[in-house]
């Protein structure tokens, strides 16, 4: 059974994900917020490379490159393996509603497009104790461009459910993951990028191109 059903989504409301005020109200965030905090976060791991662990700036660069690449993998792996995970036990319906399957229901609810910051930094922090242990010094540079992949994948998904398609290269992305919405939630698990769904074989199947013109100029029709 799939973590979430195809079928038409609810575009007003916000549901109530639990009965205590305080994890509730942390289940809503404001896009910038977590955008500047892990902007801040970036910068501060890559002066603190530059500056304090003496690397030079290609090599830094190298790094935050390398950091970037490697969340888009963890994006899509999240995306495919966690974020849709099978209910199979009332449990793991809960779970996985709560985490993604809401998100499915309820796309235009601004508020629940980022995960909230507390969790957020905990989770970043886990990852620079683990990066650390692997990588050594290597850490600022790498961690910075994965969280600045984070950050931009978090710009992306806010977007193509908070505007139009632009018209640029860009409305790839807005096709994409609206088919994962509204044709093929097994499919499109990409992102802030198509490039996983390519390499893993998952990108959408053909139809025909009315269907696909039937996108139309957003990620929520109708």
């Amino acid at each position: 059974m799939e973590s979430t059903k195809l079928k038409r989504p609810k575009h007003k409301g916000s549901p109530k994900l639990f009965d205590n005020p305080i994890l509730e109200k942390l289940t809503h965030t404001h896009i910038s917020i977590p955008l500047i905090i892990f902007g801040v976060i970036a910068a501060a791991l890559v002066y603190y490379g530059i500056i304090e662990k003496g690397f030079e700036v290609p090599n830094m660069i190298f790094l935050f490159l390398a950091g970037l690449f490697f969340f888009t993998f963890v994006e899509y792996i999240m995306h495919r393996y966690l974020y849709h995970i099978p209910a199979t036990t009332p449990r793991k319906q809960k779970i996985s509603y709560t985490m993604h399957g809401v998100h499915h229901d309820y796309p235009k609810d601004k508020s629940r497009l980022a995960m909230p910051p507390l969790l957020s930094l905990i989770i970043a922090s886990v990852l620079f104790i683990i990066y650390r242990a692997v990588l050594g010094d290597y850490v600022f540079g790498f961690l910075a461009g994965f969280l600045i992949g984070y950050a931009g994948y978090l710009a992306v998904h806010y977007s193509v459910h908070a505007f139009k398609v632009p018209n640029n290269f860009l409305k790839i992305l807005w096709h994409h993951h609206s088919i994962h919405h509204y044709r093929e939630p097994d499919r499109a698990f990409g992102v802030s990028s198509p490039l996983w769904d390519h390499i893993f074989r998952t990108m959408p199947r053909q139809s025909p191109a009315r269907e696909r013109a039937a996108v139309g100029t957003s990620i929520d029709p109708g």
